[in-house]
């Protein structure tokens, strides 16, 4: 494998699937978006633009279209930019497809829904035939701003050291830096759990409250996920970086965040059914929840933040009560 020239898949036809194949194209590589939408398959062949998800930002004129996985065949690396809870579905539907041994980049944030599993996890066992070569891609990243060529860090996260380092100059662009990291889980388990702190820093600036508040909810947010991120093997160190830190302050505090919006929205009064109706696109994090949750039960960790969101997503309890409830828990030591 060489950092030139390679034929890239990119699975998802979203903000984030479709940025990163504008990244991918950019950077020199042979890329076909792979999507179900016909009409938005045929608005990026005519205009060179997602409308859908990304209206007004030029892709890459490099980049191809599909809407059929019988593309996947030539792939050398598939980018999965599919949602969490669908990957599991997608992937065995199109595995026939894939090469035995490919390489797959997971680019999608969040834990299975009544497994609790990782997204390495959900792809080891639908592709066991294929033995992939897995590494997951995190990080501070808004679909638009990198589609704007604003400078953008990431981490990818692959057991193989040599094959991460091929990788990160795979993504690497003068706009977009690829670092690399062996600790998957801590990779995944940092873009995961942070689209929970992020609509809880949502519903705090929905009920008006000021940036003590979300400064507070930020720290107690890193010290949560890298709880739960430790007990699941990952190293402590991992949540100071670009797919812990980082991302936790770019989605607790960025306009772009469909995570943080929809806890705006929360803290405003509106009901999450409304809410995800209009978003018009994944918020990883309402799902997240719940899986979060009950991991983090079956490892015995403390998780107050994650259980008061599921309180308000899903047990209809009053946002403002919530963060009270999380005040005026026992004292201790930081």
């Amino acid at each position: 494998m060489t950092a030139t020239s390679l034929r890239v898949a990119v699975a998802g036809g979203g903000s984030w699937g479709t940025a990163l194949a504008h990244v991918l194209a950019s950077a020199g590589h042979d890329v076909t978006l792979v999507l179900r939408d016909e009409s938005v398959a045929q608005a990026i062949i005519s205009g060179h633009e997602n409308p859908r998800y990304l209206p007004g930002k030029t892709i890459h004129s490099g980049v191809k279209v599909s809407t059929s996985t019988e593309t996947l065949r030539s792939a050398e690396v598939l980018v999965l930019a599919v949602p969490c809870q669908h990957q599991r579905s997608w992937l065995r539907s199109t595995r026939r497809f894939l090469s035995k041994d490919c390489i797959v980049v997971n680019a999608s944030k969040g834990l299975e829904n009544g497994t609790g599993l990782t997204m390495s996890h959900v792809v080891s066992e639908e592709l066991a035939p294929c033995h992939p070569h897995y590494a997951v891609l995190s990080g501070p990243s808004f679909a638009a701003e990198v589609m704007d060529a604003q400078p953008t860090a990431v981490v990818l996260g692959c057991r193989d050291e040599t094959l991460g380092s091929r990788l990160r100059e795979m993504f690497s662009t003068s706009f977009f830096r690829c670092y690399s990291s062996t600790d998957v889980t801590g990779v995944e388990t940092g873009g995961a759990l942070k689209n929970v702190m992020a609509i809880a820093a949502g519903i705090g600036d929905g009920l008006g409250f000021g940036s003590n508040a979300r400064a507070a909810l930020i720290t107690r947010g890193l010290a949560e996920l890298s709880r739960l991120g430790t007990a699941m093997g990952a190293r402590p160190l991992t949540f100071m970086g670009l797919s812990g830190l980082g991302d936790l302050v770019l989605t607790c505090t960025g306009g772009l965040s469909r995570n943080r919006q929809v806890g705006i929205r929360l803290g405003r009064g509106e009901r999450l059914d409304d809410i995800v109706a209009s978003l018009g696109m994944v918020a990883e994090g309402v799902k997240t929840a719940v899986a979060a949750r009950d991991l983090a039960a079956r490892l015995h960790v403390s998780v107050p933040v994650t259980e008061a969101m599921c309180r308000v997503l899903y047990e209809n309890a009053d946002p403002a009560e919530a963060v009270r409830g999380l005040m005026e828990r026992p004292l201790k030591e930081e």
